[in-house]
């Protein structure tokens, strides 16, 4: 099977160059999707284990952003001299140039995303691809999409809102898509922007998946309990509670590392949730998703 999502990965880097998205053949895909401030950007990077993304206000991430994740064990032969004990980037942009400083991964990133959508926080439907080798990660296939927001700032167009919203809607109206639907824990189910989306596209819930952001943040005496597991939100592949990293833990003189966060975030499910803190937390998250996607290929 992880063979197998090789070989696929391998289709895909040949369809994104020759720009074929039609139906003659159809790879499952993962599509990330949430509002602006639900905490996308830290579930990705706790994914992925790596600080590389863009940060900032507004909307952040304004292109398609596929992050092809590839394990590869330190033993690899695929892995090329000088890169025997490390993890490295590649993007498809920039040919056979290898990257293994992750800050410069997150810089090219949002040059590509200056060079493609402008400096004036419009968007594109131009995507980037991201192939990340590590030994620490799962065989798994993600695209990210911007943020919904609802009022436009600076030289945004009027109708970002309607923008990003059809942008989403063309990768998850594909039936084989699967949809991650991000949302913070900390607000009404009932207005959640990536729930709604997920709901007209997949009503019945069979390919979507709700990751529930900042469990820590919640009001006190609430918990997500009832949410957790599946009483409030019909979704058929699992509701995933995590624990974001905070803004001060980013901007901290020392910053907490993603590793340390993830500890963090094992604690505390253990401490508040005991009965399902198995069955919630990042790297849970990251092992349902690799099988689903492998699922889905039948």
């Amino acid at each position: 099977m992880e063979k197998l999502i090789a070989t696929i990965n391998k289709l895909q880097d040949v369809f994104d160059k020759i720009g074929d998205r039609s139906d003659v053949i159809e790879l499952p895909e993962i599509v990330v999707v949430g509002s602006q401030s639900a905490g996308k950007s830290s579930v990705m990077e706790g994914i992925v284990g790596k600080d590389f993304l863009p940060r900032g206000t507004g909307v952040v991430t304004r292109q398609p952003l596929l992050i092809r994740l590839i394990r590869t064990p330190l033993n690899d032969p695929n892995r090329k001299k000088g890169l025997e004990n490390i993890d490295w980037a590649t993007f498809q942009h920039t040919g056979d140039k290898v990257f293994t400083n992750f800050q410069e991964v997150r810089k090219e990133i949002q040059d590509e995303t200056d060079r493609g959508s402008g400096k004036n926080k419009g968007i594109s439907e131009k995507k980037i691809s991201l192939n990340i080798y590590s030994d620490k990660v799962v065989n798994l296939s993600l695209t990210d999409l911007p943020g919904i927001t609802k009022n436009p700032v600076g030289d945004q167009p009027k109708d970002i809102e309607a923008q990003i919203k059809k942008m989403i809607k063309t990768y998850i109206e594909n039936p084989k898509s699967l949809i991650l639907a991000v949302t913070p824990a900390n607000t009404d189910f009932a207005t959640s922007e990536s729930l709604s989306l997920a709901r007209e596209f997949d009503p019945s819930g069979e390919r979507t998946i709700c990751v529930l952001t900042k469990l820590d943040i919640m009001d006190r005496g609430t918990n997500a309990t009832a949410v957790l597991t599946g009483s409030l939100i019909p979704v058929k592949l699992g509701i995933i509670g995590v624990v974001n990293r905070s803004q001060a833990d980013i901007d901290a003189t020392e910053p907490k590392s993603i590793q340390e966060c993830i500890a963090d975030e094992e604690n505390y499910l253990k401490k508040n949730y005991p009965n399902l803190a198995d069955e919630n937390g990042i790297p849970y998250l990251a092992k349902t998703l690799s099988e689903v996607s492998m699922l889905a290929l039948f």
